[in-house]
């Protein structure tokens, strides 16, 4: 049995395809299955068991022979969320569990991470673990995500093998439910879609200009063959970038969205919200050259790519992976 937390979610779901697809059939899928619009992300799937996040150590405790692998994927995602008590239960005190457990029962894990903890990028993007103390997220949900790592370092009773992997700006289908932190190409396609326009958040910086604003944003498929080379590989623990190593501007983002759709461009600014501006990172790029290092070869898609295949095979159809 493999297990994948975060089961309903947009990664979670599209990693339990990319199993499927290996005919890997015995998931366990961890998740609070309250709402019916996530839920329709594992619609056709195969998956042995859904198992409610709060009872998943009684289940565990249960039947921890059975279990080969933990994706720790399930977190609570919203960077607009300020409350830090929700991030300690969800993303921390639930990730050490996990941690204790995957002790406790010779499991292999992989958790995830995010790039959210690098905030202005001050120290880089280099995925170093001597700077990951020195990090500084701009809100609690890169905290939460940059505290378990540290305290994952900590630690020393591992896993016998784990990987943190410090996810970019994903984008790709599954992610219908997920409303204002849905990809900036999900919103881009329902915009024009309905104004046969797209408004960019202005630039507040004296550095980029407006749309210039640039992200490092990694299609979905490549994030899962990541998760699914490392399931194989268990050696070289440690925590990783997972980004596609090339940082593009928003501008370059909605034009390939105007192109796939076949829609002349239009392009608009619009001031970025009060309540994020001070907390936007106008800059990430992945250094991708230790997963690099592990074997991992896999070429990842461009954003042209990505983009036209998310557009085309998914959004146009509403179709799921």
């Amino acid at each position: 049995m493999i297990v994948v937390t975060g089961a309903a979610g947009f990664i979670g779901s599209c990693l339990i395809g990319r199993l499927n697809e290996s005919n890997f059939n015995y998931i366990i899928a961890v998740d609070k299955f309250d709402n019916p619009e996530k839920n329709k992300n594992l619609e056709g799937k195969k998956i042995q068991a859904r198992v409610e996040r709060d009872v998943f150590f009684e289940w565990l405790e249960k039947n921890h022979q059975f279990v080969e692998f933990i994706f720790h994927i399930g977190a609570r995602t919203d960077t607009t969320e300020f409350n830090k008590e929700i991030f300690d239960k969800l993303n921390v005190q639930y990730s050490q569990q996990i941690w204790q457990k995957c002790i406790d029962f010779q499991i292999p894990l992989v958790y995830a991470s995010s790039a959210a903890t690098y905030g202005l990028g001050e120290q880089g993007y280099e995925d170093d673990e001597a700077k990951i103390p020195q990090l500084k997220p701009l809100n609690p949900y890169g905290d939460s995500k940059n505290d378990f790592d540290i305290w994952a370092l900590q630690q020393t009773q591992k896993p016998f093998f784990w990987a943190g992997l410090k996810f970019f700006n994903v984008y790709g289908p599954n992610e219908y439910h997920k409303g204002r932190m849905a990809s900036v190409i999900f919103h881009a396609f329902n915009q024009i879609t309905a104004t046969k326009g797209m408004r960019l958040f202005r630039s507040h910086h004296p550095d980029y200009t407006d749309g210039g604003q640039m992200r490092d944003f990694i299609y979905v498929k490549d994030l899962i063959e990541v998760c699914y080379f490392l399931m194989h590989h268990r050696r070289n623990s440690g925590i990783y970038n997972l980004g596609s190593g090339k940082a593009r501007t928003f501008l370059d983002l909605a034009k390939n969205t105007f192109k796939a759709m076949e829609v002349e461009e239009n392009i608009s600014f619009i001031d970025t919200p009060i309540d994020i501006r001070d907390k936007y990172q106008y800059f990430t790029e992945a250094k991708m050259e230790k997963l690099i290092s592990i074997g991992y070869d896999k070429p990842f898609h461009s954003l042209e790519e990505g983009v036209e295949d998310y557009v085309k095979k998914y959004l146009q159809g509403g179709v799921y992976y």
